[in-house]
């Protein structure tokens, strides 16, 4: 189920076409540029980060995932409306002894924040407000879009924060709030939904980063440079 908040940004609409979904691609190295945009998911562990960035790349259920130690990345490719947009995906560790030195890296010309919470877990809910004032000590600009995720919804005899409860928290920040699973395949348009409200959003928004085609995705991942350059379920 995808909850898109209508009190918020209406800039913010959620993204939910099939056309949309059947448009996205690999790299078209015929094509001299693309647009490059990173994302980076953030939360407890054990929410479902990685699950959750392996549906939408990979388009199936990462079975028992491992910690993510630091950051994992990965990347799509999508065709909206005549363009290329790769977005870039950075899924970091929820657990601190793994991801504190890296954590300057992950805010780094960061163009959007997918903050993740699971819906069985009260604490990972509550936790969230730790995660965006970390955003705000790093001095993400207030114009990156953030989106907020309940994950797990498949789980409902579990289930320990409310919709309810959750819109309240989303409407506080002026965040949409997604509840889905990046367990249960019926839900996979809803995590692509997810997705691609922020690639639209990002492409209408958001200035150009080109990219050549001979340019390697390493040096795009660790270079950062430029302007704007995984979860356990």
């Amino acid at each position: 189920m995808a909850i898109e908040n209508t009190t918020g940004n209406n800039d913010f609409s959620t993204i939910y076409t099939r056309d949309g979904l059947a448009n996205d691609s690999c790299p078209d190295h015929d094509s001299p540029r693309e647009r490059v945009f990173k994302i980076i998911v953030i939360g407890d562990s054990n929410v479902g980060k990685t699950c959750l960035t392996y549906r939408f790349c990979g388009g199936k259920f990462l079975q028992n995932p491992e910690a993510t130690i630091g950051v994992d990345f990965r990347e799509r490719t999508l065709h909206l409306d005549g363009e290329n947009i790769k977005l870039q995906i950075w899924d970091t560790a929820g657990q601190e002894r793994f991801r504190k030195s890296m954590v300057e890296h992950y805010y780094r010309n960061v163009h959007a924040i997918i903050f993740v919470y699971d819906v069985t877990s009260l604490a990972s809910f509550e936790s969230l407000p730790e995660w965006i004032e970390e955003c705000s000590r790093h001095s993400v600009p207030p114009m990156v879009p953030r989106i907020l995720v309940g994950n797990k919804c498949d789980l409902r005899g579990a289930r320990e924060v409310s919709t309810f409860l959750a819109q309240r928290l989303a409407d506080s920040y002026n965040f949409p709030l997604f509840e889905t699973s990046a367990r249960d395949p019926a839900e996979k348009e809803h995590v692509d939904a997810i997705f691609l409200t922020l690639a639209y959003r990002l492409k209408n928004h958001k200035p150009l980063r080109l990219k050549q085609p001979s340019e390697s995705n390493f040096l795009q991942l660790a270079g950062g440079q430029e302007e704007k350059t995984s979860c356990l379920c």
